[in-house]
């Protein structure tokens, strides 16, 4: 049975296209996947508002997609996203990025990291995400890595038992 929060209004100013969000939050009951986004696939959802990983992002701010985050993590999507090479490309202001990380935030199921992993990977970025993913699966469901780089995640994540999928095998239902 769908519980429906609050409603949740964004609007970002892209390239001369308003991308508006402004249906209520339906969050889904139920024993689904659980997600960790690696933070390429934040860049790519605002570079291309048209794209698998826009979508994906659109999904989750509308809580359709349960996914989950730590500190650290939020903390370096923050960096990557407000770098100012990305601000260009995706032509959005700062404050258009700080309302979307402020809606992703009231949205993600916050995970403490309880046991470190580190170092498991050869980016030490990865590794946080990786971390995350394993701390996730205490809450006994299944736990997916989104990613476009899953080499960067092998073997390590399938010796913890977490898929490893990208925006379009979700979006597709691959």
């Amino acid at each position: 049975m769908p519980l429906t929060g609050a409603g949740v209004g964004i609007a970002l100013e892209s390239a001369g296209l308003l991308l508006a969000i402004t249906q209520p939050l339906q969050y889904i009951a139920g024993d689904m996947m659980l997600y960790v986004l690696d933070t390429n696939v934040l860049v790519a959802a605002l570079r291309s508002p048209a794209g698998f990983s826009a979508e994906l992002l659109r999904r989750t701010l509308l809580g359709r997609l349960r996914v989950a985050c730590s500190v650290p993590v939020f903390m370096e999507y923050e960096a990557v996203l407000l770098r100012p090479e990305h601000l260009a490309a995706a032509e959005l202001s700062a404050s258009a990025v700080c309302n979307v990380l402020d809606v992703l935030a009231g949205v993600v199921q916050t995970v403490e990291i309880h046991f470190l992993w580190r170092p498991q990977l050869r980016d030490p970025h990865d590794d946080m995400v990786l971390e995350l993913a394993v701390n996730a699966q205490r809450w006994g469901r299944p736990v997916g890595i989104v990613t476009f780089n899953q080499r960067d995640y092998l073997p390590q994540a399938r010796h913890f038992g977490l898929a490893l999928v990208s925006p379009r095998q979700i979006i597709e239902g691959d």
